[in-house]
């Protein structure tokens, strides 16, 4: 058979862009080449529905292994008594969880997308936002978690599932204030911690495990895995609210989420997938992974000090994780501006809407900027001064092309000192 050329010539492509380009997105990583390797190898050729040791197809007796294996590493991660490897995502465990947990109609309660939160938490124009009854809380004035009125409107409304976590949310979160309440009217905790889940994993910030009664994830981000999803029990526990099992007991959680994942929104696992996620859990129990996640901390610090000290207005004025979102209408931009403005320069990140934004999600006042792929390519804090200098002098020249096209020659040079995937040639 010929080589596809075209497809592999876009793929070298692509590794050019990579290489050569400041990786900012907040939700993106670069995963060790083994994670890579593992997904281009034979188990993609493998269907096997259900679950180890109860599949559905016949010569699933090394996928077994494979996919125990990536359970047991995951547990031993964030010292769970369960884990789902399963999902294809992050947004297809999230709606294993609302399967499990939820009738449509009921209602949850879940951060609004405008003040930081995710689609899954309860977008009118997503199946959470659809099937269910989606009750929203926001953030105060000063960008942090609005408790009291998180509070306020679950005594009111008693929502059958509380949603905690975020896609564009810089400070850490009160678990233990949010099960308080959950407690008081007899909702489920569910944390969806897709983005800082590698920095928990690592012990840099509040266990959602110690109060939360689900936990959900994507593998990739700060866990610097494969794409895809994993839902987590730290304790197993019978669910009061769902159906009876043919013998008259109630299911356990457990049983409920496997159901949920399959039959219930997916298929046939990605086993190669799967393989590439148990080579980054691996990866995550060496001692040298919370190295890397106190590095993303002091990073993303320095870049904050960076940018105030540029004038920049950061939401909630710094970090505690990875990320940091930033209003830039005292700057006269808007967040589409800003995006491809910085595209030009080979400089990566997204428009996001900031708190009470008074644009469209489509422009957006407001930019997204994580630091844990350029932490993986090896960047410190004396370099987060480097990069923020290039961001300034392009978005204060943004309708300059000569001076954006010199700022792309700097980040090509400057990309040089930190190699990516050399392997590859």
């Amino acid at each position: 058979m010929q080589k596809d050329t075209l497809v592999f010539d876009l793929i070298n492509k692509e590794l050019d862009r990579q290489r050569n380009g400041i990786e900012l997105i907040a939700s993106e990583n670069f995963t060790s080449l083994q994670v890579m390797q593992a997904m281009g190898t034979v188990p993609t050729n493998k269907y096997a529905e259900g679950y180890p040791g109860k599949r559905y197809y016949g010569g699933c007796e090394v996928v077994d292994e494979i996919e125990t294996l990536a359970i047991e590493r995951l547990k031993k991660v964030f010292n769970c008594s369960w884990a789902n490897v399963q999902p294809h995502s992050g947004a297809q465990a999230n709606g294993a969880v609302f399967l499990a947990v939820m009738k449509p109609g009921e209602k949850f309660l879940g951060l609004d997308l405008s003040m930081g939160g995710h689609l899954t938490h309860g977008s009118p124009a997503n199946f959470s936002g659809k099937t269910y009854h989606a009750l929203h809380y926001g953030v105060t004035k000063d960008g942090i978690v609005d408790y009291e009125q998180l509070e306020a409107i679950a005594r009111s409304e008693k929502p059958k599932m509380i949603i905690c976590g975020a896609s564009a949310y810089s400070r850490d979160w009160d678990y233990k204030r949010i099960r308080a309440v959950a407690d008081e009217i007899g909702a489920v905790v569910f944390a969806d911690i897709a983005h800082p889940a590698g920095l928990i994993a690592a012990g840099l910030l509040n266990d959602p495990f110690d109060h939360c009664h689900i936990v959900s994830s994507t593998t990739h981000k700060t866990l610097r895995g494969p794409r895809g999803g994993i839902i987590m029990l730290r304790h197993d526990f019978e669910n009061p609210w769902a159906l009876k099992d043919p013998k008259g007991n109630l299911r356990m959680m457990s049983s409920l989420l496997d159901l949920a994942v399959f039959p219930g929104t997916q298929g046939g696992p990605l086993e190669h997938v799967i393989a590439a996620k148990a080579v980054a859990f691996g990866e995550i129990l060496d001692g040298s992974f919370k190295a890397y996640g106190q590095q993303v901390i002091a990073n993303a610090q320095a870049m904050a000090k960076a940018l105030v000290a540029r004038g920049y207005q950061l939401i909630s004025g710094g970090t505690d994780n990875h990320l940091m979102l930033i209003d830039l209408r005292n700057k006269n931009l808007t967040g589409k501006k800003a995006q491809e403005t910085l595209d030009k320069a080979h400089i990566t990140l997204n428009k996001n809407a900031v708190p009470f934004d008074d644009k469209s999600p489509f422009v957006t006042s407001g930019i997204r900027i994580g630091v844990p792929a350029v932490t993986t390519r090896g960047m410190k804090e004396a370099d987060m001064e480097t990069v923020v200098s290039m961001i300034d002098k392009v978005l204060m020249n943004a309708d300059d092309e000569a001076v954006i096209a010199s700022v792309k020659i700097e980040v090509r040079e400057f990309m040089q000192q930190f190699p990516l995937y050399p392997e590859l040639g």
